[in-house]
């Protein structure tokens, strides 16, 4: 499994943003500056769409003002289906996503989970990633969104800024 200190690997993936969907590579899109990247297990799947991605949507703000440059959200979905979750949650300018539809980058990162009939998903975690380099991960070994959730990521930025 990735960890503190491993880059982020170079894989291809497409990243939906408000401006469009662009065909790049994981270090690219989560290599410039100060990055939240979080995953989880579907677009549109109860405690994904109720509970993880709504609390990066509502804290975009708190996340800038303490130098995140980008929040984006990992899927195991096609990029359309992660196109309109974006649209739906209102997340676009907030949040941007990478459409992983073949599980590249979820393996890749040792991010990767069989999950019944979903296949082959994220696991649910979150990181933050300095230029390009994993700083802190965070993987949710329970059910719910705790030590992934935008609340224990703006604890641990915020300590991490006070400490520095």
């Amino acid at each position: 499994m990735i960890k503190s200190g491993d880059k982020i690997p170079s894989v291809p993936i497409k990243l939906v943003a408000a401006d469009g969907t662009t065909d790049t590579t994981a270090d690219v899109a989560l290599g410039d500056g100060l990055v939240v990247f979080f995953g989880v297990p579907g677009a549109f799947t109860p405690t994904c769409d109720t509970s993880h991605l709504p609390g990066f949507v509502a804290n975009g703000r708190k996340f800038a003002d303490l130098g995140v440059k980008h929040v984006i959200c990992g899927t195991v979905n096609d990029h359309h289906v992660v196109r309109a979750w974006g649209e739906r949650s209102d997340a676009f300018g907030t949040v941007d996503f990478i459409a992983d539809s073949h599980a590249a980058l979820a393996d890749a990162m040792g991010l990767s989970k069989q999950m019944g009939d979903l296949g082959k998903r994220f696991c649910r975690f979150a990181m933050i990633i300095e230029n390009g380099i994993v700083k802190e991960i965070y993987v949710q070994d329970v059910a719910g969104v705790t030590v992934s959730g935008a609340p224990a990521i703006l604890m641990a930025l915020q300590s991490s800024r006070v400490s520095a």
